[in-house]
């Protein structure tokens, strides 16, 4: 797979300047970019949890909706304005406590929408959660 033209600080500070104060508090790190796709690892936080003891959907989603929004700053070799047009989420089993690496792959990147995956594996290195998705770049 080809190297991106981004490094993991390119990505962290992407993280930091672009997304909603929000979803910065998820505390989203960079961990492997390539030109295609990104890792990156969500720290676990107790606060993630719902009433059932599982980090709940709504993170796990954000999560993954975030990391194809980098991957695809990455292809593009830089942040430009998109919005999501798709995300469909298959949630395989629960995630209890530990950390979450989030790893987003561009399947196609057109000149105005891209198509990615998104996996989400537990700290037991097992797949939690898959994701498609659609964006519109703006």
């Amino acid at each position: 797979m080809p190297e991106s033209n981004l490094t993991l600080a390119d990505i962290d500070g992407t993280l930091q300047h672009v997304l909603a104060p929000w979803v910065r508090q998820l505390g989203l790190r960079a961990e492997r970019v390539d030109a295609q796709s990104v890792t990156l690892r969500l720290p676990f936080d107790e606060s993630f949890r719902h009433a059932g003891g599982v980090v709940c959907g709504q993170v796990l989603m954000s999560a993954a909706d975030t990391a194809m929004i980098v991957a695809i700053a990455s292809a593009l070799g830089g942040f430009r304005p998109m919005t999501t047009v798709t995300l469909t989420t298959n949630f395989m089993r629960p995630v209890i406590e530990g950390d979450i690496l989030v790893r987003a792959n561009v399947l196609r990147l057109g000149k105005t929408v891209v198509f990615g995956e998104i996996e989400l594996t537990g700290a037991d290195g097992k797949l939690a959660v898959q994701a498609t998705t659609t964006y519109a770049l703006l």
